[in-house]
């Protein structure tokens, strides 16, 4: 096996991604964009998506991260639009995508289109996210996307197996559709409720933090091997499981809460790089099968197919939205009459992505009589198409959308207030719990220590506040900042004492390890880098 081409795409996609933190276009769309420049240079490997791949290796750890990181709460809050999105909206795209391609595309077969309907039907919000983030997206359109994507690939790829199973000559009619989808998704919720309380407890009795990320490296491909080999989703096993386990990851030790959030920022961070370029590197593969078609012909499919996915996503949401208040008085009671700038974001921000790509070729090549699967390529070349358009158009004009709606965003000194209320309410109850310990004859202490411990807690209070604080009209700097940079400068003097020490040979590299380590976990605990 030659690891050189699978060595350039890492390399190369990761150092693509680390220039776009640089620059205003978001990282997905940098990506493609290298990937499409580069497909046609000369000695460039050629990369093909191989589904095998893809689907149970890369996408199970991004869905897996992207859970951890997902509020359960707040999921369960938006559940009815999140459900309306990822199920309903899935659903609705893959039958009118489906039924308007076969009238548009003369001879295609109805079965064939819907394939199509159900490829392209999942939006990818990795980038829409990532936009939502860094123009300040309101967080409860931010968690509607994030939850739509942790859930709609379920509904597409099992939409997609159906309408395959159709295409190819298999009995599919809709009461066995309909059943093999409540299976799927049923069966991947089973899954998931079934590994998730057994695989907490071994990360919270598991002792060692080498073992204990091994054993989180190893859950979102078992969760999704397991319920795959239960013709159950293995895409919800993996959500569910994720779910749970980070909603209750304070209760795993800090040592391996540290480890994990840097494993999977760097596992997220390269497999996204890699799968973005990897959509840009397609277009020689999907463009070399088209050659029964005119140029001319196949633009005007993919136009046509770019806009009735942008359509149908507007034409699903202002009803997804409205209906529910129209219908339910709870409903009204409960939330806030929505304005119209809030679900036309939702709407725009449905670009595709890698998965829908994958999907596409898995599409089998013959159907059972023993002919070609009809108009295969030309389903990937209008799938490749989709993502592309969607990404470029949708993506690069987001930013300007969210501005130019001037939706209200996040308050950062709202929040500052909220977690400084809430570090003060925590620092009183540590303070009282502290000074009932030290009334313990076991627990004493000779006083500098106790009062060291004081201080970390006053200290920890005072932290948010001062984010609140005065700026130095010098440094343009809060107290805090300050405080942190002075902490960084003094440690680093540190450090280097003991590297010239152990240079010196006063002391061995395993005493370096160590002490460097004490260093980096006061230095994590006295900065928090702004993401």
């Amino acid at each position: 096996m030659d690891v050189l081409p699978l060595l350039l795409l890492v390399a190369g996609s990761t150092a693509v991604a680390g220039a776009a933190r640089r620059t205003p276009v978001p990282a997905p769309l940098l990506l493609v964009s290298a990937g499409l420049l580069v497909s046609y240079v000369p000695g460039v490997p050629h990369y093909t998506l191989d589904p095998e791949i893809v689907l149970p290796m890369v996408l199970p750890p991004l869905l897996y991260t992207a859970a951890m990181d997902s509020s359960y709460l707040d999921l369960r809050a938006q559940v009815r639009s999140v459900a309306l999105l990822s199920v309903g909206y899935t659903l609705f795209a893959t039958l009118a995508v489906g039924w308007a391609v076969h009238l548009v595309v003369p001879d295609l077969p109805l079965t064939a289109a819907l394939v199509l309907g159900a490829v392209v039907a999942p939006p990818d919000a990795v980038a829409a996210t990532a936009v939502a983030r860094r123009v300040g997206l309101p967080s409860r359109i931010t968690t509607i996307l994030q939850g739509e994507s942790l859930v709609n690939d379920a509904t597409a790829i099992t939409a997609y197996r159906v309408a395959v199973a159709a295409a190819v000559g298999e009995s599919a009619g809709p009461l066995h559709a309909g059943a093999e989808f409540l299976v799927a998704s049923l069966g991947g919720v089973a899954v998931g409720l079934v590994l998730m309380v057994p695989l907490h407890w071994l990360r919270t009795h598991l002792r060692e933090p080498l073992l204990q990320n091994t054993l989180s490296l190893l859950i979102p491909f078992a969760a999704y091997a397991l319920a795959e080999y239960a013709h159950a989703s293995g895409v919800l096993a993996v959500v569910v499981v994720a779910l749970y386990l980070g909603h209750h990851s304070w209760q795993v030790d800090f040592a391996t809460r540290l480890q994990e959030d840097a494993v999977w920022k760097m596992v997220a961070f390269v497999l996204e790089s890699a799968v973005f370029a990897l959509i840009g590197l397609q277009l020689p593969l999907v463009v070399g099968g088209l050659g029964e078609y005119h140029a001319g012909q196949v633009l005007w499919y993919a136009l046509a197919v770019f806009l009735l996915v942008v359509a149908t996503r507007f034409v699903w949401t202002y009803p997804a939205v409205h209906l529910p208040r129209l219908l339910s008085r709870r409903v009204r009671a409960r939330e806030p009459d929505p304005t119209w700038k809030g679900p036309f974001v939702v709407a725009w921000a449905g670009m595709r992505g890698v998965v829908s790509l994958a999907v596409a070729f898995s599409i089998p090549h013959a159907v059972h009589e023993g002919g070609s699967f009809p108009y295969r390529n030309l389903i990937l070349f209008l799938t490749f198409t989709t993502v592309i358009g969607t990404l470029v158009v949708q993506g690069l004009t987001l930013p300007a959308l969210i501005r130019l709606l001037r939706l209200p965003g996040r308050d950062p000194r709202a929040e500052t207030l909220l977690e400084a209320q809430a570090q003060n309410a925590a620092s009183e109850a540590a303070e009282h719990r502290l000074d009932a310990l030290l009334t313990d004859p076991r627990n004493a202490l000779p006083e500098p220590l106790a009062d060291r411990l004081r201080a970390v807690l006053e200290r920890r209070r005072n932290a948010v506040w001062e984010r609140l604080g005065t700026v130095n009209p010098e440094t343009g700097e809060s107290v805090d900042d300050t405080y942190r940079r002075l902490a960084r400068t003094v440690i680093a003097s540190e450090r280097e004492v003991f590297v010239a020490l152990r240079d010196q040979r006063h002391i061995d590299d395993e005493m370096l390890r160590d002490l460097l380590r004490r260093l980096d976990l006061e230095e994590a605990a006295a900065y928090r880098e702004d993401e």
